[in-house]
């Protein structure tokens, strides 16, 4: 490991790490109790997030109260704390323990594709960024050689340690910019994980709506999609605690293939696309990534989205 993570201004990261190497080793209740104490300190100590994650409720949900917006915003982050002792689970935690707390649903359909003859075996997974992401990439390495493309951490040593263990975990990690690299692998026969589901501005970027409102959105599932003759097969990991069938731990769900995709029309593709995951995320809505700015730079470069929502809405967002 390189000296230089050794700096004091890494000693608080540090910290933070044998904090969750710790929790790991607790049974699962008491990790997720754990995680609803930090995610209700996050609620507290986050004020900017709070209110990102509560415009970005508003928009979602209009039919929802004031009071409800609140209160599922309370629940996502509490999600959010739950998230990062999942984050450790999967970068460390047992095999066994995380094959208990596992339960997949209509892996067939990648199992159908990745067999097909007349798609050459090439499948594009549609991700989408709900809280327990980490420990779900870790039960798809373990079911197939997963190729996952990521953006990489601002902090240098989180991003270090977690593409060491996502290297030595997974099929393989290729960073957003390495296109060439996530063709080769899709070409190769290995299903990719691509999620497009948050602000992008990079080259190509499109205006496509998300819940209504227009938000900066990378196409490139399509282009990836038409480039290399891959199904797109939605995918999401999110956490159950004592759903309707008394399940706990992880549910891993594959749908059917995207019909007809990809077209000729970029920007129906894209749409189509965020309407397939506008469904799930309204399924499981205190799971996805609210605090995140999906809407920054909509319209202009300029363009606050975020302060202008809240002076021109009546919002108590706080």
């Amino acid at each position: 490991m390189p000296l230089k993570f050794f700096h004091p201004r890494f000693w608080l990261t540090w910290f933070g790490i044998g904090f969750l190497r710790l929790i790991i080793l607790l049974p699962w209740r008491w990790q997720m109790a754990i995680g609803k104490v930090i995610g209700k300190l996050l609620y507290r100590a986050l004020p900017t997030r709070r209110q990102i994650s509560c415009i970005n409720l508003r928009i979602a949900f209009p039919k929802l109260s004031s009071t409800e917006v609140n209160q599922l915003n309370r629940q996502h982050f509490i999600s959010m704390g739950r998230g990062l002792i999942e984050a450790a689970v999967g970068w460390w935690g047992s095999e066994a323990q995380i094959e208990k707390l596992t339960h997949v649903e209509g892996l067939e359909h990648v199992e159908k594709a990745l067999d097909s003859e007349d798609k050459n075996g090439r499948v594009i997974l549609l991700g989408v960024h709900f809280s327990s992401i980490e420990v779900g990439a870790r039960i798809l390495a373990k079911r197939m050689p997963v190729h996952a493309v990521y953006r990489p951490h601002q902090n240098k040593l989180i991003e270090y340690l977690v593409a060491l263990k996502r290297d030595t975990q997974y099929g393989k990690v290729i960073p957003k910019d390495k296109i060439r690299e996530m063709i080769k692998s899709i070409k190769d026969g290995f299903p990719a994980w691509y999620a497009t589901d948050q602000n992008f501005r990079g080259k190509g970027s499109i205006l496509v709506p998300f819940f209504g409102v227009d938000a900066p959105t990378n196409p490139g599932t399509a282009r990836l999609a038409k480039m290399t003759g891959a199904k797109v097969i939605p995918s999401i990991t999110v956490r159950l605690i004592d759903d309707a069938q008394g399940r706990n731990g992880y549910l891993v769900r594959f749908s059917p293939p995207v019909e007809d995709f990809p077209s000729d029309d970029a920007m129906h593709d894209t749409t189509r696309l965020n309407q397939t995951l506008e469904e799930a995320i309204t399924e499981f809505p205190d799971q996805y990534l609210w605090t995140h700015k999906r809407y920054k730079h909509y319209q202009t470069e300029n363009k606050d989205f975020y302060k202008d929502y809240l002076r021109e809405n009546e919002t108590d967002c706080s």
